[in-house]
């Protein structure tokens, strides 16, 4: 009587390995992410794209470089326009905003 042997591992083996590759590429991937410290930045606006401020408050939105910001917006001062989410200038705008002449003034409090 002759046997069989079977030089594949049985189906519950392969299971447990592709868990235990997938559990240590997980924990690379998060290792990883902690010891860069979350380098990424989020942009303010889409390429083609740029902020403007409300006039008199504390809103912004981007616009296409192709246009104009809309009524009741306004450009950033040149140099002071943010480019990142809490980058310096995201942070000092959200105390700080333009009136209608451009000159910098405290923006009124978010309740």
């Amino acid at each position: 009587m002759s046997r069989r042997i079977s030089r594949s591992a049985p189906a519950s083996r392969r299971g447990r390995v592709r868990v235990r590759i997938a559990a240590a590429a997980l924990a690379g991937a998060a290792a990883a992410s902690a010891l860069t410290g979350c380098s990424y930045q989020e942009d303010i606006c889409s390429s083609g794209e740029y902020p403007v401020l409300t006039v008199g408050g504390n809103g912004s939105a981007c616009v296409p470089d192709s246009e104009q910001p809309p009524k009741g917006y306004t450009r950033y001062p040149e140099g002071k326009v943010p480019q990142q989410v809490d980058d310096k200038w995201d942070k000092y705008w959200r105390t700080h905003t333009l009136d209608k002449d451009g000159n910098t003034i405290d923006a009124p409090e978010i309740d």
